[in-house]
């Protein structure tokens, strides 16, 4: 929601009116001096809306204020253009509202389109947020990564590497929406205050690595013959693409990290397919080099790539995780009922890499079980069992 200084105005002054908290007003409003203030500068407050109302015979903005049960300030504030002592029939006034409900409905088949479009919502409900592109898949998909928060400990959360696995997508933005929600109307999840979890934390969220094999998954194969035909044919003829993992190229994105990835290759298809080839050379797909170069520029503390299924939580590689990967574990496992195994036996893929070149904790969260692409009816369960990880892996 936007609002426009007044003499006399100040940051704290809004943090006071609207009930949100002073450092995700400043955050929200980066390219502003908060203690030089202009009259008529645009403020942007998080969290908030605002409704059309129009003015009926006898209304007041004192009136309105109570009967809406909005401080008569915020209401003056959303409305500053307006003189309130000469109200009109007719005339149309902006009332201020706190945001108190998610934006995300991850209760459906979310491809990329659908991603995009809530990503926006979030973006411009919490401007305190920030988004870039960190590279684009095969067909020309922008990948972006969001950030939030200003603390030291910089924390990485991936979603949909493997293409039906796209669930994995619509768990980690629900659990975006409702940190945000947390923070905008102080409320605690599961006991825990978010405010400091923000001043502490830089949460970095990939929320879908395989924008390409998500669609593929969802929509099937695209329209251009060429390309169509060829999917189908890796795909052994079918046009059914539920076991579909790879990207577009039938390259398996988790298992194009050089972590022992000659000895993944040694095993696994020679040929682009639905799963498990791991192309040619290590880190020749745009989505990997993207995960790749992200994860250098941002130097991480620790990372979790979530996918689907198993309920289950990898943790190691080689022997190389640093003993704090234990701990963590440890006390994932409790929150959310996941077994902890330290290796799935294979190479190549992202946690690999990063246990081996960072030696800090990665780790691979199995989601939920069953048959992917997993059922959507399974959603609410699988994210009341994720909650506790995205909570820990913060709070820890």
């Amino acid at each position: 929601m936007d609002i426009f200084v007044r003499p006399g105005d100040s940051l704290w002054r809004y943090s006071e009116v609207f009930k949100i908290p002073l450092q995700l007003i400043i955050d929200s409003n980066r390219n502003i001096n908060p203690q030089f203030l202009r009259v008529g500068q645009r403020i942007r407050i998080p969290g908030y809306i605002t409704n059309d109302y129009q003015i009926r015979q006898g209304d007041s903005f004192w009136q309105i204020a109570q009967y809406r049960n909005t401080p008569l300030t915020a209401l003056l504030l959303a409305n500053s253009d307006l003189n309130p002592n000469a109200l009109q029939i007719g005339q149309t006034i902006r009332i201020p509202q706190q945001i108190t409900w998610r934006i995300i409905n991850g209760q459906q088949s979310y491809d990329y389109s659908i991603m995009m479009n809530d990503l926006n919502k979030l973006l411009d409900a919490y401007p305190f947020l920030q988004s870039s592109a960190i590279g684009y898949s095969v067909l020309g998909h922008e990948i972006p990564e969001i950030l939030i928060g200003k603390g030291l400990k910089r924390i990485h959360y991936n979603g949909s590497f493997h293409a039906n696995e796209w669930i994995t997508t619509p768990i980690i933005l629900t659990f975006l929406n409702d940190y945000l929600l947390s923070l905008t109307n102080q409320n605690t999840i599961r006991g825990i205050s978010t405010l400091p979890l923000y001043q502490q934390t830089s949460l970095s969220i990939v929320p879908m690595v395989n924008p390409d094999g998500v669609n593929l998954v969802i929509q099937g194969p695209p329209e251009d013959e060429a390309l169509r035909n060829q999917l189908i044919n890796w795909n052994n003829g079918s046009n059914n693409f539920s076991g579909w993992k790879a990207n577009i190229h039938g390259i398996d994105l988790n298992d194009q990290f050089p972590a022992k990835w000659e000895l993944e290759s040694a095993r696994n298809p020679k040929t682009p397919g639905p799963r498990d080839y791991g192309g040619e050379r290590p880190l020749s797909e745009p989505e990997a080099i993207a995960m790749a170069d992200l994860t250098k520029k941002r130097d991480f503390a620790r990372v979790l790539a979530f996918h689907t299924q198993g309920r289950v939580i990898y943790w190691g590689f080689e022997n190389l995780e640093p003993p704090e990967s234990k701990i963590l574990v440890t006390e994932f496992s409790r929150v959310s009922g996941y077994e902890p195994i330290n290796s799935a036996g294979s190479y190549a893929g992202y946690k690999d890499w990063f246990i081996q070149d960072w030696r800090r904790p990665g780790f691979t969260v199995e989601l939920g079980s069953g048959t992917n692409p997993l059922p959507i009816n399974q959603f609410n369960d699988i994210y009341e069992e994720a909650l506790g990880i995205f909570l820990a892996a913060l709070y820890m």
